[in-house]
This record gives structure tokens, sequence and C-alpha cells, in this order.
């Protein structure tokens, strides 16, 4: 008899939701935006971290936010145009003068970084001595022009030009601009972004070299009438205007270089500001700003010297026009051969004691360079000096006031031709003028007073001479 037996089923494996699932494409849309969406959010948020130094800040605000030192310094200065490029147009270049107009002019040409607040100390301190100091931003520092306006042609070269220049649109436009226009006009607006990417103004840091910076002095000296001038070049100012003082050395006075070199482009290190992360540290934290002042050009420096220094690095293209223009000093010229040419200008070097033994050295080494050069030292650092202006005041002062009074080289304008052609015919009627009282007798008289305002005392006449410190 056969015993039939029920035999159980195999349990048939379970899994768990959780099992499952990796098994199964996730169709789900949200997911993706939800990623895109945090990438692009972030993306952006980097970007408006970075923006004031990724580009260039609306002038009105960046001034507001100076602080309150720099904010005066401006105030009681003046900007004057000069050209650099006959078809380029004019820069502002920013100056300031102390003291009495009568007396020995100095100009003092700041170095790479700087600008004339680094030496508002040094210039007072001089002023008190009985100087007339200028002082200047050179282009690309300071309140000087830091960018030039150019038309550009064309697309935007590149991967990376075209995205730099849809980020300037998100920044001048909104980051929705175009996704705005797709609703409104149910496409997107291509033809409008290529027209304005084909021919578009943009503004490019200041990128000028010793030929250019030459031109600079020499239309800031000439329009400020300050020739003979005592010129004060420190730090990387030799490498800008040696070209200058050797071909325009009828302009120059006197020259005192303070801790300059021509084997080297400047105390503040130049990759700093230039290298990215680095640059947008250095400039945006003020601790670490001061560190690398610290480090490379003076122990001393006070903290509106380095936050005023920063501050103007900060905005308006600042950083990126130091940089081009550091790149364009010239440091590789012979300081001998160099000195050479001006025996006749009197020179002295003033140089710092205490930086370090090898910055000594380099001193004694411009000193033997220059052997018409008296040498001096003194006990503040590398950079500014700001924390030794009065010692270093003391020195220059001594070195100016000891040398002949300068000879004023007054330049006569011309006469303009309409007064020119009255005074022609004052002198041809001029007898007429003994025997006859006309009518017109007493205007003629004021015509004649007219010449001589437009002749020699035409800029005194007007409130452009010397002691005019207008806007």
């Amino acid at each position: 008899m056969a015993i039939i037996t029920e035999e159980p089923e195999p349990e048939q494996p379970t899994h768990s939701r959780s099992q499952i699932s990796p098994t199964k494409p996730n169709n789900n849309p949200f997911s993706f935006w939800f990623y895109f969406t945090l990438s692009v959010s972030l993306f952006t948020l980097f970007f408006v971290f970075t923006s004031s130094t990724l580009s260039p800040q609306d002038s009105k605000t960046w001034f507001l936010t100076l602080p309150s030192p720099l904010r005066h310094h401006y105030s009681n200065g003046r900007t004057i145009k000069v050209q650099t490029h006959p078809d380029e147009t004019p820069l502002q270049v920013f100056t300031l003068q102390e003291g009495p107009t009568s007396s020995e002019n100095i100009l003092i040409v700041h170095g790479q970084g700087l600008s004339s607040y680094s030496y508002r100390h040094l210039a007072k301190s001089l002023a008190a001595n009985g100087l007339h100091v200028t002082s200047l931003d050179l282009p690309g520092h300071g309140f000087s022009d830091n960018s030039v306006e150019v038309s550009v042609e064309g697309g935007a070269n590149g991967v990376f030009g075209r995205f730099w220049y849809v980020y300037s649109e998100i920044q001048e436009r909104g980051l929705f601009w175009a996704f705005d226009q797709m609703v409104e006009t149910g496409q997107i607006p291509y033809e409008e972004i290529q027209a304005r990417m084909s021919k578009r103004k943009i503004r490019k840091p200041i990128d000028l070299g010793p030929q250019e910076m030459g031109k600079v002095l020499g239309e800031v000296i000439d329009s400020m009438g300050l020739a003979p001038v005592h010129l004060i070049l420190h730090d990387s100012a030799l490498g800008l205007s040696a070209d200058f003082v050797s071909e325009r050395a009828e302009l120059v006075r006197s020259v005192t270089l303070i801790d300059t070199a021509s084997s080297t482009k400047g105390a503040f290190p130049v990759w700093a500001l230039e290298v990215p992360v680095v640059r947008e540290v250095v400039v945006g934290v003020s601790f670490v700003f001061a560190k690398v002042v610290g480090l490379c050009c003076s122990k001393r420096v006070g903290v509106a010297d380095s936050e005023g220094s920063r501050a103007l690095l900060k905005g308006r293209d600042g950083r990126r026009a130091v940089v081009n223009v550091g790149k364009r000093v010239n440091s590789s010229f012979d300081l001998a051969e160099w000195g050479e040419g001006l025996k006749g200008v009197p020179m002295q070097v003033v140089w710092s004691a205490g930086w370090s033994e090898e910055w000594s050295r380099e001193g004694h080494r411009v000193a033997s360079a220059l052997p018409q050069a008296g040498f001096l030292t003194h006990s503040g650092g590398r950079w500014a000096q700001e924390d030794a202006a009065v010692e270093i005041a003391e020195k220059i002062s001594q070195f100016v006031l000891s040398l002949p009074k300068s000879i004023r080289k007054v330049e006569q304008e011309s006469t303009p031709e309409h007064v020119q052609k009255m005074l022609d015919e004052a002198k041809s009627s001029g007898h007429d003028h003994h025997h006859h009282q006309s009518p017109d007798h007493g205007h003629g008289h004021d015509h004649y007073g007219d010449a001589h305002i437009h002749g020699a005392n035409y800029m005194d006449a007007y409130g452009l001479g010397h002691g005019h410190h207008g806007w």
C-alpha cells in the first residue's frame, strides 16, 4: 500500500523594499532638478562671495565703504587729466599738495602697491620744514584711474570667455533674466545675447610701463608748474621713472632714492595679488594682509596704513592694475650707467639700516653704483617708512635746502589770436589815441588788460597757478 506524504512547499525568499529598490531605475525627475539647483546655487554663491575681487565695484559704493581717514585724504586733493596716448581717453591722476608754494618743489613718487596716502606723514613733515610737497597716485594706484574703457568687437573667445560674459550679464541683468525672457517670448533671447557680445564696451585694468609713467610724471610736473622739482623715488618707483629722469633731466633739480634698487621690483610680492585663492585671502582678510606687509615690507606699519592700502587694492580693479604695472617695472637697467648720465643732478640714497643684513648690503651696492650720491640710513622698514617719517623728512629737508635755490622757469602762454589782433590795432592807431578821445577808448584799455591776463599771468589770473587746489 502506497503512502502518500505531502511535502511542504519551499519557502520563497523574501526581499525587503530596500533590497529591491536598487535594481529598479529611479525615474523621479525632482531628484535631478534638486541636485542641479543645489549645484547652481553653490556656484553662484561662490561668485557672489568673490565678486569684490573678480569684478569692478561701483565707484560710489566703494568710496562710501572706505575708512574715514582715506576719504579725508581724498577730499584734500585734486585730480588732473594726463594724456599717455594721443588717441586714448585722458587718465585722471590724483594729486595732493602741502606746504608753501613759494618754496622748493618736492614730488613724491610711491612704490609698488602704495599710494599718496602711504606718505601723508612724510609729506606733512616736509611741509612743516618749509618745503612745497606734491604727492600723487600713479595710474593703477590709489584714487587715480585704475581701469580704462575699451570697445571690443566680436564674440567672446573660448569657453572661458563666453562663460565670463554670461557671468557679467547675470551680474548686470539678474540671474533669471534669460528665464524671464523665455517665459515672455517663448524662446531663448539668443539674438540679443549675440548682438551684445559682438560689440560691447568693457573696462580693462591699467597696464602702463615706464614710458607711459614717464609721460604721466612729465605732464604732472608741467601742468602743476613744479619744474625744477626735487624727486623722491621710493621702492619700485626707480624702475618706473628712471627713463623719465634721464630723458627730462632739465625738469629735475635733485633725486632722493629711498630703499629702491634696480634689481628688485618692490617690497610687496606681486604674486600674492595674482595667484587665485591666495589673492582673495590676502586682499580680503585684514589680518593676512597685515602679516604679508610685516614679513615683506615693514614690521611697524600701523593699522590705518595697512587697512588703507588694502582698501585701495580691493576696489575699482586696484589689485589687477597693481599686478599689471608691477610686471612692467624695469628691473634690469644698469644703475651705474644711469647714474653716469646724471652726473650734474644732485643725488642721495636713504636706506633702511635695520631691515636685514642682506638689504643693508644692497644699499651699499646701490651707493657704490652712484658715487656722486650721498648715503644715509634710517630706522624704518622698506615700505612707506611712515614709522620714520619725521626722521626721513629731516634728512631730505637738509639735503634739499643745502642746494642753491632753484630758478623757476615761467613759461609764457601764447596770446590768443583775437587779443593779438587788438594789440596790433592798438599799436597802429597809438598816435590817434594821444590826440583823440573815442567812445570806445575805455573798452580798448580793457582789452589791453585782457591781453596782459592771457600773457605771462594767465594761469594765476584764472586760478590755475601753484596755489590752486580746486577740483
